[in-house]
């Protein structure tokens, strides 16, 4: 912050675009992704402006990860893709390998693990393809939930074994609750060890923080107890990660987690929007409610911290969705909508 803090004082446009990167990857890791969104996208546009391509990857890439938790995979994509098509021609790797893991995120959050994992193996794995050692990483507990669940047990002790000496170097407060929770996962047919490992993930997560990871490792605790026929246990922990979910944004997992819930014969707060308005990507709710609410395009790019054009961008698509064609109509549809919401 002190670095974007300069390039802003001192108008170096040239410095301005990696300080915003740096601080957008910052925000990421911290687990404020509505803060590394709104970086990564003022980043991008002063690396257009300024023609920096490599920076333009990384803030790609960024915005990919922070929509795997809460857009739709056609976001996720096309970002990812963005990041993917620079990196191949400047050969970046750091930013090849954060795409691939934002589309792997993507993957799991939505129940396909035998892709997440078909994406990440050839990242973690040794290799040609291998991918920049800090981000794959990162990446493995990813890896690992992916490869357990579509049945690699063996791709996954292998990268267990090299994630746990990362862990133990101590260069991220997360990797030791990870850790657990990977060897919660690979022992699920052994009870005792599984729940003692998803026991020793989540006080971990206590003491060092970071909402989504704890959600995650709160979340698998809660679907493997629910599949070990102990519901009422699971409500608890699926509850915890639901809630966790929405406090960070993450709103696909929070969807995944209220149908684990469900399945537990609980009835979750969670909703998905009502009506047609479950058809657009939680950024276009955002912009919606505000343009329902009266707001300029420039007053929702205000209050949601994207440039107006972005605004403008999203709102023909919801028009375009919705079916639509005035704010006025607009505003009519999200009231008739939420109206029953509103009275209940």
């Amino acid at each position: 912050s002190l670095a974007l803090a300069a390039a802003r004082a001192l108008d170096a446009g040239p410095e301005l675009p990696r300080a915003l990167e740096l601080l957008a990857y910052g925000e990421l890791r911290a687990g404020r992704h509505a803060r590394a969104r709104a970086h990564a996208e003022e980043g991008l546009r002063a690396a257009r402006a300024t023609g920096q391509r490599n920076v333009l990857a990384h803030q790609h890439a960024i915005l990919a990860l922070v929509a795997s938790l809460d857009s739709d995979a056609v976001t996720v994509a096309r970002h990812a893709a963005a990041a993917q098509d620079i990196a191949a021609r400047h050969g970046l790797v750091q930013a090849a390998t954060l795409a691939q893991w934002a589309l792997a995120r993507a993957d799991l959050a939505r129940g396909r693990a035998c892709e997440a994992a078909a994406r990440l193996g050839p990242l973690v794995r040794p290799g040609p393809r291998r991918g920049h050692f800090a981000v794959r990483m990162l990446a493995v507990p990813c890896f690992v939930e992916a490869a357990v669940s579509a049945g690699d047990l063996e791709g996954a002790r292998a990268a267990v074994a090299e994630f746990t000496v990362w862990a133990d170097r101590g260069y991220d407060r997360q990797a030791k609750a990870q850790l657990a929770r990977c060897h919660a996962l690979l022992a699920a047919g052994d009870p005792v060890r599984a729940e003692a490992r998803f026991t020793e993930a989540l006080a971990r997560h206590e003491r060092t923080g970071g909402d989504f990871e704890r959600a995650r490792t709160a979340d698998l605790h809660g679907q493997w107890l629910r599949r070990a026929r102990r519901p009422a246990r699971a409500r608890v922990l699926l509850r915890d990660a639901l809630v966790a979910f929405e406090r960070c944004g993450a709103t696909v997992w929070a969807a995944r987690t209220a149908a684990e819930l469900r399945a537990t014969g609980d009835a979750p707060a969670y909703e998905e929007p009502p009506g047609r308005l479950a058809e657009l990507t939680p950024q276009q709710l955002r912009i919606a409610h505000c343009v329902a609410e009266g707001a300029t395009n420039r007053e929702v790019a205000s209050r949601l911290s994207v440039s107006p054009r972005t605004v403008d961008h999203h709102l023909r698509n919801v028009f375009a969705l919705l079916g639509v064609r005035s704010r006025v109509e607009l505003a009519r549809l999200v009231d008739r909508a939420e109206r029953p919401v509103a009275h209940s």
